[in-house]
């Protein structure tokens, strides 16, 4: 009746596989049916199992050996928190950790030492392979010192249930009632042209392009106010890019970074030069996101080796244009050998962007650690300086009135008080606020073709920093140890001037058109303070504020406190950031 062969190397052990296959017969050339099996391989001894197991992990380092990408997609995770985990010391609480199981790739997290909920943030890469089953295993144990460690509870997540190159915020209940782990899961880096992010396969939908414009028209602005915008990256190719192999080549493949949202690009192997021709798309949720695109040299044995990378404001963004970036430092500071080139559009709506504003930041769970350095005291104590002198300055200003230094100068500032105490209306300080905003306005239009002689001189102080950075590890290990606790307390006041500056410059940065959007912003925003004031009592506008304010966690109990002010100064960039953020425009400039 017909026959069918099914090749057993293809199976895993001890897992139910379902098959459909088709009968044939070589005398006959008519459809023969098929028959639907479940089929578990089951060894007969446990040594025939560890022989199968030792046979088949040899056949798959043979493979890697050979410089081909044979993953077929990575799983990048970024391991967030666990909730309610169970208590396993006689204290009431445990030293959880997570174990990963991807085929025959495991990954172990750090130890959060005694608690329950325990905040990791770490990120790890798993690969998928064509061959290996799709289902990743999650454990969590407790790390016990000189005995063995204890399990805590265990779950798995399907990933062919995922879409891919999408970022997935996911939280896993742990069998049993044993908890929770929360995670953020991607399926990306794919290969090959016939995926969908290849710009080989990628075809412009003239409809789909209207459709988009559509649901973040001006229009529709009311209508989920979370989904700010769309932002598609095309990332062509690098050049010039650092050696990190003995041989002179690197194995390079290109990370993006939205946020939380993480994707990245197929390897390409021994070459300088890659060509990656991929398209990737993110949903915006913030218009004043930054999109950090990093390059990294794969290394088979141990974790990848950075090359480059380069942050990019979405407002800086010139939709269509296809431009070379030159790759920073980790820090984002120096130039690192070669470039990568892009070509980005994004598509927004003005209103959620503007509401979005004045409600807070989400929260990026992986940061760069944040350690204590000298220069980086030194550094934020100057620009707590230059704050506090500026204050002083205008203090100054205004003693120099009363003192009657000049006469011309204290006759003016006179007849200006009395005219303004003597006409002042609530309605009048938004409108002193506007004038410096217009009066910082058109210096910057002024000034806009100046030379950047004073970023130029700030780029070699920063780099004095960092030579002196290096002459500072040639400190004993020993002496860092025993200041270890007045380190702890300088890091404290370390970041502590940082975010005091941050907020000075921020405010600074906001009357100076850093960001037109957000100067744009505060000054509608302004003018309609300014309306409102001059036609309804303060009263009713105190009334109706503290109303709102003690009614907002009855309306909405997920809300999340906040300063609308704070938030939107968060958007406005320090100079730090600024510094960060810049473009690097030639080799020559450095």
């Amino acid at each position: 009746m017909g026959q069918a062969y099914i090749d057993l190397a293809s199976l895993l052990i001890d897992r139910k596989e379902e098959f459909k296959v088709d009968l044939e017969d070589p005398h006959v050339a008519e459809d023969l049916g098929y028959l639907l099996l479940d089929l578990t391989l089951v060894p007969k001894t446990s040594d025939e199992k560890e022989e199968y197991l030792a046979k088949r992990n040899r056949l798959v380092e043979t493979q890697r050996s050979m410089k081909a990408q044979i993953w077929s997609s990575v799983v990048s995770l970024v391991l967030i928190e666990g909730k309610g985990l169970l208590p396993m010391d006689d204290n009431g609480l445990s030293d959880p950790y997570c174990k990963f199981r991807l085929g025959n790739e495991k990954y172990k997290s750090k130890v959060a030492a005694k608690t329950l909920n325990p905040r990791w943030l770490e990120q790890f890469d798993l690969h998928m392979y064509d061959d290996q089953t799709s289902v990743l295993e999650i454990s969590v144990w407790d790390k016990d010192v000189g005995s063995k460690d204890d399990f805590m509870g265990r779950c798995q997540v399907d990933l062919s249930e995922l879409k891919r190159e999408e970022t997935h915020h996911i939280e896993k209940e742990l069998e049993d009632g044993a908890g929770s782990v929360s995670f953020l899961l991607t399926i990306t880096g794919s290969a090959g042209n016939e995926t969908i992010t290849d710009l080989a396969n990628y075809m412009p939908d003239p409809r789909e392009r209207l459709e988009v414009q559509r649901r973040f028209s001006l229009l529709r602005s009311l209508r989920n106010l979370n989904d700010v915008g769309l932002l598609q990256v095309k990332v062509i190719k690098a050049t010039g890019l650092l050696a990190a192999d003995f041989g002179g080549k690197s194995d390079p493949f290109c990370v993006l970074e939205l946020t939380n949202a993480r994707l990245q690009t197929q390897t390409i192997y021994k070459t300088l030069n890659p060509e990656w021709g991929k398209v990737f798309t993110f949903q915006v949720k913030d218009i004043h996101s930054i999109l950090e695109v990093s390059c990294y040299d794969e290394d088979r044995n141990k974790s990848a080796e950075f090359l480059g990378k380069v942050a990019i404001p979405l407002l800086r963004i010139k939709n269509g244009e296809r431009k070379a970036f030159f790759l920073k430092d980790k820090k984002l500071r120096r130039r690192t050998k070669g470039s990568i080139v892009l070509e980005m559009e994004v598509i927004y709506n003005s209103i959620k962007a503007s509401w979005r504003t004045f409600n807070p930041k989400e929260v990026k769970y992986l940061q760069m650690e944040q350690k204590f350095k000298r220069q980086v005291l030194v550094r934020n104590l100057q620009r707590v300086s230059r704050l506090v002198m500026a204050v002083v300055n205008t203090g100054r200003f205004v003693k120099s009135c009363f003192e009657w230094e000049s006469k011309t100068r204290s006759i003016t500032a006179f007849i200006m008080y009395v005219l303004m105490v003597w006409n002042f209306e609530l309605y009048m300080l938004p409108l002193v606020l506007l004038s410096i905003f217009f009066k910082y306005y058109i210096v910057r239009s002024v000034m806009e073709g100046r030379t950047d002689q004073q970023e130029e001189a700030e780029e070699e102080e920063q780099d004095e920093d960092e030579d002196d950075e290096e002459r500072g590890k040639e400190k004993s290990k020993s002496f860092k140890e025993k200041l270890q606790a007045i380190q702890d307390v300088c890091q404290t006041v370390q970041n502590g001037l940082d975010e005091v500056a941050s907020l000075g410059e921020s405010v600074k940065n906001a009357f100076n058109w850093t960001v037109p959007f957000l100067s744009w912003l505060a000054v509608i925003t302004l003018a309609i303070a300014t309306v409102v004031l001059y036609f309804i009592p303060l009263r009713y506008l105190v009334l109706v504020w503290g109303i709102n304010k003690f009614t907002k966690k009855l309306r909405n109990p997920n809300a999340i406190p906040n300063n609308e002010l704070l938030d939107f100064l968060s958007r406005v960039p320090s100079d730090e950031e600024l510094i960060e953020y810049k473009e690097l425009k030639s080799e020559e400039t450095q």
